[in-house]
């Protein structure tokens, strides 16, 4: 089950997570994650070919959707466990406003008021491939110019609110150029 939301946020019902992603998809809650190593590098992952949405692209550390009732940072150890066998500390909501819509490739449409978190690692990986095909530790300004470069090969939920979050890496940014 999802928690569907209005457009601030706020909880107005729940409903099956099957049912809810298709061509006419209700606002719902979902989160992003960014997840940082000891030395300041982001990690980011490709999606599994076999998901259903975005197939192939790459994106943040990890995604996921609360369940009803669910603390959103429990949420979010959860799917780091789960989808990268990660656990993660020090969460903090950054972008607690964020929302996007989009409409994939094969018509399936987003729409998720979906906070940005950054955690920061307290484990190694060991990625589940039905979720991540890849995964790469690289710089903020690294991905920055990728994203820049090729905005087709990433998420859109990342292509968006990646620009807002920069700002949140300030030691990472430190020897940055861009």
């Amino acid at each position: 089950m999802v928690v569907l939301v209005d457009e601030q946020g706020e909880p107005v019902g729940e409903q099956s997570k099957a049912s809810v992603h298709g061509a006419s998809t209700p606002r719902h809650l979902a989160f992003s994650c960014h997840v940082l190593d000891e030395e300041g590098r982001l990690l980011v992952t490709r999606r599994s070919l076999a998901k259903k949405t975005w197939p192939g692209v790459w994106t943040n550390s990890f995604c996921g959707h609360p369940a009803p009732g669910e603390r959103i940072e429990d949420a979010v150890r959860r799917r780091a466990a789960f989808e990268l066998g990660l656990t993660v500390e020090d969460i903090v909501c950054v972008l607690p406003a964020f929302g996007y819509s989009a409409r994939d490739a094969s018509g399936i449409e987003e729409n998720e008021h979906c906070p940005v978190f950054v955690a920061r690692a307290t484990s190694g990986l060991t990625p589940d491939e039905a979720e991540v095909a890849e995964v790469q530790w690289t710089s903020v300004a690294e991905l920055s110019t990728a994203i820049s470069a090729t905005p087709w090969a990433f998420s859109p939920w990342l292509v968006e609110h990646f620009p807002q979050l920069r700002s949140q890496f300030p030691d990472v940014r430190a020897g940055d150029d861009a």
